[in-house]
């Protein structure tokens, strides 16, 4: 059985209250989210039936509700087994389906987080004199704080998160400007955190997913208005600028830049000009190399990156880059075991942050570093694929800029450890070390749920679940209503 072209089966005809001796071309209606495509019109010699009956079990094939004896006698032919259940389920851009999977990716991504946070930071606490446990049952809370998080978000309709821009970003501002009271704390040069009663919080992190909502909102109100490029520079020029004025502040290079990338993705999935759009870029490019250049710490980063495998940065400040790539050299094809690494004996400073995947790398190999590059990637198929459904401008800008800004800081994270860039102080999303960041990311997987959800209207009637009936008695006992499902505004 075909969706979107084809006959309807003699099965559905004969359900629907249709003569077979007088097969008639069904009428396609429009495309519905929550059936996955086009529905059918079953028009029938049975007034009471109507369409409603057709259009149920359609709508229940393409979702995968029917069972396999269900599923032939629906359609005529076995339901796929094995890698035939495979090949559907990478073929259907329902949201019934992308929507799971995209929960399962992202806890899977969480569980190995938590696993090489363990490995990793074990040995740095033994040194210390602290539990060995200390950071991945923190790492735990948070995990499971921004799992609930994301499941919050994710049952929220969509005009209840675009209420919350404004909110959003005046405190994302708030706090990244008490990082400077004595509220405030340095870690490692760089002072973007707060500390309050023991508690620790990097508002940087929140700011993105704020920043994200709050542009979404204003592009969505914007719409028939940028074609005018002081539209779509103004506010969201000057309010993106004054965060990564105060990320910058803090010397905290890494996220401002991927603050850039952020508000560069939301206007280009926003609709702005390609000339506002390349004007804006050219800016943010020039502000990173001012950055870059009027600090000593981080052109020693990049000259030793251009210079790595030195003699003479081998105690310096490639240190941590060279003994990250020996740890991604030594792992193999399978890697030395998890938890047998040997460059967190204090080769690798920090080997639970940014340089993580340099340990997934040494203790999984080169097969354990392709799951997660490969975790990363299906995400990403799953999130575009679900949302190239809607047409909800809101919706679509929001999605495509938070999955926008998971990949790309993954790609900055794996390019860094790689050699490919230089060491710029950006973890790896849902497995490097941080509560900040790990809320921050679960929360904006919940924002995309939310977003790509369906509106499940309720039935005025009930839907039969169990075997198609048969003979008209069953037929007619069958009746049901169906609203048409569309996307949640």
């Amino acid at each position: 059985m075909t969706f979107g072209r084809g006959w309807v089966p003699d099965t559905l005809q004969a359900l629907a209250g249709n003569s077979l001796r007088t097969p008639k071309r069904t009428a396609l209606l429009p495309p519905s989210p929550a059936c996955g495509g086009v529905l059918y019109s079953l028009g029938g010699t049975a007034p009471e039936l109507g369409p409603a009956m057709g259009e149920v079990l359609v709508c229940r094939l393409r979702n995968g509700q029917m069972n396999t004896g269900q599923k032939q006698g629906a359609t005529g032919r076995p339901a796929r087994r094995g890698l035939g259940k495979v090949a559907v389920w990478l073929e259907d851009d329902s949201p019934g389906r992308l929507r799971p999977l995209i929960l399962a990716v992202v806890l899977t991504l969480s569980a190995i987080g938590l696993v090489e946070v363990a490995s990793a930071s074990s040995v740095e606490s033994v040194a210390q004199g602290n539990n060995p446990y200390d950071l991945p049952l923190k790492q735990a809370i948070w995990t499971v704080a921004g799992v609930v998080i994301m499941l919050v978000l994710a049952r929220l309709p969509v005009r209840r998160i675009r209420r919350l821009g404004w909110p959003l970003l005046i405190g994302s501002l708030i706090a990244l400007v008490l990082v400077f009271t004595p509220l405030g704390m340095s870690v490692n040069g760089n002072r973007n955190w707060l500390s309050l009663g023991g508690f620790t919080a990097q508002p940087s992190e929140f700011a993105k997913l704020s920043l994200i909502v709050w542009a979404a909102a204003i592009l969505d109100r914007k719409q028939a208005l940028l074609a005018n490029w002081k539209h779509a520079v103004v506010p969201l020029g000057p309010a993106g600028g004054l965060i990564m004025l105060v990320v910058a502040l803090g010397h905290d290079l890494g996220t401002t830049m991927i603050i850039m990338m952020i508000m560069a993705a939301t206007m280009f999935y926003g609709g702005v000009r390609m000339k506002v759009f390349s004007v804006a870029g050219m800016i943010c490019i020039v502000a990173a190399l001012l950055l870059a250049a009027t600090s000593g710490n981080r052109m020693g980063r990049i000259s030793s990156w251009l210079g790595m495998g030195s003699e003479e940065d081998a105690e310096g400040m490639g240190y941590q880059a060279q003994h990250g790539a020996y740890a991604l050299a030594s792992g193999g094809w399978f890697g030395v075991g998890l938890g047998q690494s040997r460059q967190k004996w204090n080769w690798i400073p920090e080997a639970h942050n940014d340089f993580i995947f340099s340990i997934l790398g040494e203790e999984l190999g080169l097969a354990g570093t392709l799951l997660v590059l490969g975790l990363f990637a299906i995400l990403a198929i799953a999130v575009f694929k679900t949302i190239a459904r809607t047409t909800d401008t809101f919706s679509r800008i929001v999605a495509c800029s938070v999955i926008t800004w998971i990949l790309g800081q993954a790609v900055i994270n794996i390019a860094m450890v790689s050699g490919l860039l230089p060491v710029i102080g950006v973890p790896l999303p849902f497995i490097s070390y941080g509560g900040s960041a790990m809320v921050s990311s679960l929360a904006g997987i919940g924002v995309i749920l939310a977003v790509t959800r369906p509106d499940h209207a309720p039935a005025t009637g009930a839907v039969h679940t169990g075997a198609a009936p048969r003979g008209r008695e069953g037929r007619r006992r069958a009746v049901v209503q169906v609203r048409e499902h569309e996307y949640q505004r």
